[in-house]
């Protein structure tokens, strides 16, 4: 792998890292869609690279928080995160049986649905 593209992939992760301690949100809503348009990447390739980088952005991210600034319910986020499971298991398998374009325009219509109700909501 080359200096540039570390150095872009660098990017991204310090941008999906930003947003992720901003919003709560940073791999689905960024490194999936700048891997695809910056990278190249597929949308399913681009989903399970963002979701391996993730793992150690949600640990820090929940840590700094909840051990610095006290804003985490620990005892809800894990009972959010056992449907959460299921439900990856779940649209993963859905996932590999869409046309990677469907994916993309799914995807894109939920960004600007959430975006429009942020806004106006």
């Amino acid at each position: 792998m080359n200096r540039r593209r570390i150095a872009g992939l660098a990017l991204v992760g310090t941008a999906a890292g930003t947003f992720s301690g901003l919003f709560g949100v940073g791999g689905g809503a960024i490194i999936v869609p700048l891997l695809i348009a910056l990278f190249g990447y597929g949308e399913r390739r681009a989903t399970g690279t963002s979701l391996a980088a993730i793992i150690l952005v949600a640990i820090f991210a929940a840590a700094a928080h909840g051990g610095i600034y006290g804003n985490l319910d620990l005892r809800t986020g894990l009972i959010l995160s056992v449907p959460a499971v299921a439900g990856v298991v779940a649209g993963t398998a859905v996932q590999q049986r869409l046309p990677e374009r469907t994916i993309s325009i799914i995807f894109s219509i939920l960004l600007v649905v959430v975006a429009i109700e942020m806004v106006f909501g």
